[in-house]
């Protein structure tokens, strides 16, 4: 058997990049989750995932709208990353945001979004996979993106020019 801390530790040797799921419903309540495994799936169709997990509180308010934007995070938006963890609180309290083309809560700076509608979600041990079939997409602001790697959020260094 796996030791669960054991797999933590191995698997946070892999980096990951940091973005925030947003999400809107018809009477206008907003919704958002930090992910750390936000990827492309396919080219043709475009379609992208992520997994949420199964504890999260979030997760089924976006799931019920059908939809969700992608925000990309810079590294120069830690704080906004530690809002979105956050369990409990109004996410988007004084927060000025535009929309996505669906109306999807875009977040200001951020490196680059993707506008989706859920295609799928299945059930994968103790996370969902999401998948969103890509509607609309784009680069924000220049920068550097969030990661997260061994238990700790960093900046990425660009080593070559190439």
């Amino acid at each position: 058997m796996i030791d669960p801390l054991v797999f933590r530790e191995v698997l946070g040797c892999y980096p990951t990049g940091v973005c925030v799921i947003t999400a809107s419903d018809e009477a206008g309540n907003r919704f958002g989750l930090v992910v750390g495994t936000f990827t492309s799936i396919s080219l043709d169709p475009p379609l992208v995932g992520f997994f949420p997990d199964k504890g999260s509180g979030s997760w089924p308010l976006i799931e019920a709208t059908g939809r969700f934007c992608v925000n990309v995070l810079g590294s120069n938006q830690l704080e906004l990353c530690r809002r979105f963890a956050a369990r409990g609180e109004d996410k988007f309290a004084e927060l000025a945001h535009g929309h996505s083309p669906s109306g999807m809560p875009l977040l200001e700076d951020a490196l680059a979004w993707v506008d989706c509608t859920i295609e799928r979600v299945v059930e994968v041990g103790d996370h969902y996979l999401a998948v969103g079939a890509v509607e609309a997409l784009g680069k924000g602001a220049a920068g550097t993106p969030l990661t997260f790697f061994r238990g700790a959020y960093h900046d990425l260094a660009c080593i070559t020019g190439d």
